[in-house]
């Protein structure tokens, strides 16, 4: 067997009300080598790149988007020249990219995103963004939780695999601690973050970045994380009873 191809970096360069001439195309790519070599060992790396002129501020936005196994890096700006907003989003964007895999802490995380074996938080099925952006307008955690069921059960697997990192709350599972008191935790702190997400993220992406917080906010504050998500936990019942009644 011959030695395994890499995957190289996927661009897509997306022009709006500006005319990018193709110097100046091969001159942007010629910059992303860097971000390239970064990447290289990836099995999933598409970089979007959005540029679009403002006739009004006589300026250029440059949007890049990166998606990665596991995540989606956005860095914007503008600038009156389109290379230079370029340049410091492609910048930003490897520091994104360097905080990410430091994110991804030890060595064998690393190497299953690598290798592209890291799960991700994916629904089941479509999930209802309108029935989420509803919910939350409402304040309805027990609409919101209904509307997060396709992807309840990515999630549950998810969180089962993050708790091994912390080997003091493993510990506790099942002894006066639950998955599903995880699972409700990251979900009553998407309800209440959920109008500040980062757009262009998707959902279980943004979803999985709150399991780390939660996992350490019940680690260090127990009886007082658990009042919460039991309290979340009965309000939501008690709405589930009322509207079968």
């Amino acid at each position: 067997m011959g030695p395994a191809t890499e995957r190289k970096l996927q661009v897509i360069f997306d022009v709006h009300q500006y005319r990018l001439s193709t110097a100046e195309q091969h001159k942007l790519h010629d910059d992303l080598d860097a971000l390239a070599r970064q990447v290289e060992h990836f099995p999933l790396a598409d970089l979007h790149v959005l540029i679009e002129g403002n006739a009004r501020s006589n300026d250029v936005s440059v949007k890049l988007s990166l998606r990665l196994p596991g995540t989606t890096l956005v860095t914007n700006d503008h600038d009156a020249v389109a290379e230079t907003a370029f340049e410091r989003c492609l910048n930003s964007l490897i520091d994104s990219l360097q905080a990410y895999k430091d994110q991804l802490g030890q060595v064998p995380e690393r190497q299953k995103v690598e290798k592209g074996t890291h799960t991700e938080v994916l629904p089941d099925t479509v999930l209802d963004l309108a029935a989420l952006d509803a919910a939350v307008e409402a304040g309805d955690f027990a609409a919101f939780r209904a509307a997060t069921f396709p992807i309840e059960e990515s999630l549950r697997k998810r969180i089962g695999r993050w708790v091994q990192r912390y080997p003091h709350l493993q510990a506790q599972i099942d002894h006066g601690i639950k998955i599903a008191d995880l699972v409700e935790g990251v979900f009553l702190c998407a309800f209440e973050g959920y109008r500040n997400r980062p757009h262009g993220v998707p959902f279980g992406d943004w979803l999985e970045g709150l399991i780390d917080p939660e996992v350490k906010e019940l680690e260090n504050h127990r009886d007082d994380e658990l009042e919460n998500i039991n309290l979340a936990r009965a309000a939501r019942i008690t709405e589930q009873g009322t509207e079968a009644g």
